[in-house]
């Protein structure tokens, strides 16, 4: 073997050490077991009290939790839904003054319901029960 086929080599043979962990990785599944989602037959309980929650102490607030955005529509009523926008994933907000689930990606909205009511979106977002009792959201 000479120099430069020796060279070939090493540089072929490199540059699969390198790429490899990155194909690797990029089969593995994100999140399966730790994103709360009501979806899989568990419900959900979030406690108000905590901080992480503030923006749901007001009306027209809302959070990101998991898989979820939950917003505060009335006095003591919430309304939770997956936050990915069914036209290409971006996480979905809540306008309280127009009452709708904007995406701010590509112009989608949603209505408190999930229901499309502007494209480019064509499915609907997963809406889920939202209980209160307390200081206790439970979602279902």
């Amino acid at each position: 073997m000479d120099r430069i086929d020796f060279l070939r080599k090493l540089a072929v043979g490199g540059s699969f050490l390198l790429a490899g962990p990155t194909f690797m990785a990029s089969c593995s599944k994100d999140g399966d077991t730790t994103d709360p989602d009501p979806g899989n037959g568990n419900d959900i309980t979030i406690d108000l009290t905590d901080s992480s929650f503030d923006d749901l102490d007001t009306v027209g607030g809302y959070v990101y939790y998991g898989s979820m955005i939950i917003f505060r529509t009335g006095n003591d009523s919430y309304r939770a839904l997956s936050k990915k926008c069914t036209h290409q994933g971006c996480d979905v907000t809540y306008d309280h003054s127009s009452g709708d689930v904007p995406c701010p990606c590509h112009g989608s909205v949603y209505s408190t319901s999930g229901v499309v009511t502007n494209g480019p979106a064509m499915s609907n977002l997963t809406s889920y029960s939202v209980v209160k009792s307390g200081n206790t959201l439970t979602i279902k």
